[in-house]
């Protein structure tokens, strides 16, 4: 028999009534809400354990270290049994989930990386903290390396960008508009910081595949993603970007489904509160739009964080599946949140929701998911069921073991520095510099008759200036070029007609080649779905 809901916990008259969210409504999205230290945290454990045993894989976030435990079973306490029985869920069985851990620096988890190719311009610049100018410049440079063919992967490819813009600055900015050197020397200095942060580590290849997101075990249980963030959480927007990067990925990769029994996803997004620090209201509208948009694809967005009023009202409208733990009221402030949080829950006659809210306990919250229909549910006071894996951190021999046997193991442990920009500009300048100051014959040592040229030399220097200079597409000189630069596209060509997936490190190589990869005649460089809605503002 098909599973058509799990249990969240149970409500009603002594909490015997137990509170379903119903599958076909996981993707409707979802919001984890209170104050710290009233559960939170063992809410999104015990939804990740429900869903993962219901078939359907998780993303989520462990800002503490203490969702590590997932990879190992809990303990039967007689504290847990009790409310078990409350519930009326019978015997107790601890059981360990199927975790898969993951890490952008990759010290605690498979590493996690992408190429800035398809982080795109948009949220590189948030990462980078770019004011308006600097955000222009660096689209310039994606655009010129969409142009003429460079792929953008790391850091050293966008340096390469940023001083071939810097040398050919006159040109440049008669083309796209002003590009000063004060905005690109603040660019370097940004990715200086971002670097010594670690944040390297992340921009690169092989890229991750979103699909290694969606597994299950062969006996159909989703398995559970936990991104170790303890670090990550020192640079808040660089977690907050990579998170709206991968549902970005999500919302492009994945195909449409309609309504389906179950999500193909559940992704859990802690400290959810980072994501709109801050943002524009441009960047707000198109979370909004997303989050309204992905559904369709069978990904439902669970939002963690203290308060409801962290998330946008518009993204706030999106979230049908509520769990609202305790609110503290101490100042005039804190009593206007909690008023507006009772006020989007559809009232029990047993109980005043706004009172209800102030009092719950640890481990109970204020709860309401999507009936038939789609319909709210009637809010109500509901006991949190105890999760079945680990509460707390696991040991590191249950964290090692797990990547040992994890179905990503050597993936993605090595990193590949294929041809891209930073080498292409770098050969273009030393074949430039050879063609301009002659060279001597090796066997004999005698200078070339052509460098003895006057005439022959003066060509030969403004080919070196001409090679230096930005060459817009379709002039002479990029034509120039032509001949390698096709060779360059039946590669790619070739390299997007690969076989079916493997697990091994060189075709993870080969699916981020793919994806990067662009041409001349205008294919532009991957940018991720953010890049192509922003690019209308």
């Amino acid at each position: 028999m098909t599973q058509e809901s799990i249990i969240i916990g149970g409500g009603g008259e002594g909490y015997a009534v137990q509170q379903h969210l119903l599958l076909k409504y996981g993707n409707r999205h979802g919001l984890i809400a209170g104050a710290t230290g009233t559960g939170k945290t063992i809410t999104m454990q015990i939804m990740a354990e429900e869903f993962s045993r219901a078939g359907v894989p998780v993303f989520l976030t462990d800002i503490k270290g203490d969702v590590s435990g997932m990879a190992a079973p809990g303990t039967a306490r007689d504290s847990f049994q009790r409310r078990y029985d409350t519930i009326g869920l019978g015997q107790m069985a601890p059981e360990a989930m199927p975790v898969t851990f993951w890490d952008l620096f990759g010290e605690h988890g498979h590493p996690v990386r992408t190429t800035v190719s398809e982080m795109g311009p948009l949220l590189l610049s948030r990462i980078l903290e770019l004011t308006e100018a600097q955000e222009g410049a660096v689209n310039v440079a994606f655009r010129i390396a969409d142009e003429q063919g460079w792929p953008i992967l790391d850091l050293d490819d966008l340096r390469a960008m940023l001083q071939f813009l810097a040398e050919n600055r006159a040109d440049v900015s008669a083309a796209y508009g002003n590009v000063t050197t004060a905005s690109i020397g603040a660019i370097q200095r940004r990715l200086l910081v971002l670097e010594n942060q670690g944040g390297a580590s992340f921009l690169g290849e092989p890229a991750l595949d979103i699909r290694d997101l969606m597994t299950t075990t062969p006996q159909g249980q989703g398995r559970v993603n936990i991104l170790h963030a303890e670090r990550l959480m020192q640079t808040p927007r660089l977690y907050a970007t990579f998170m709206l990067w991968l549902l970005s990925e999500l919302f492009e990769e994945l195909p449409e489904v309609g309504d389906a029994e179950k999500p193909r996803l559940v992704f859990f997004f802690d400290e959810a509160h980072l994501l709109f620090d801050r943002a524009p209201r441009a960047l707000i509208d198109k979370v909004e739009q997303v989050a309204r948009l992905i559904r369709s694809k069978g990904v439902g967005v669970y939002f963690v964080t203290q308060n409801p009023d962290d998330v946008p009202e518009d993204v706030l409208g999106q979230l049908g599946n509520r769990v609202q733990h305790a609110l503290r009221a101490f100042t005039a402030r804190d009593q206007q949140a909690l008023r507006r949080a009772a006020q989007t829950y559809r009232p029990n006659p047993r109980f005043d929701t706004e009172v209800a809210i102030r009092e719950v306990g640890v481990g109970e919250a204020v709860t309401s998911f999507l009936e038939a229909k789609g319909i709210p549910g009637m809010v109500e006071r509901t006991l949190i069921r105890p999760p079945l894996s680990q509460m707390g951190p696991c040991d590191p021999g249950v964290r090692r073991q797990a990547m040992a046997s994890s179905p990503v193991a050597g993936k993605y442990d090595r990193t590949v520095d294929r041809d891209s920009a930073h080498e292409m500009l770098a050969r273009r300048a030393e074949a430039a510099a050879r063609e301009a100051e002659g060279y001597y014959d090796r066997d004999d040592r005698r200078e070339t008759s052509w460098s003895r040229d006057r005439a022959a030399r003066d060509e030969a220097g403004e080919r070196y200036s001409r090679a230096r200079r930005y060459q817009p597409p379709g002039s002479i000189a990029s034509r120039d070029d032509e001949a390698p630069r096709s060779r360059s596209r039946s590669s790619a060509s070739a390299s997007r007609s690969r076989s079916s997936r493997s697990d091994s490190v060189v075709e993870a190589f080969t699916k981020s080649f793919a994806r990067s990869i662009g041409t001349r005649a205008g294919s532009a460089l991957a940018r991720g779905v953010l890049g192509t809605l922003f690019r209308g503002r």
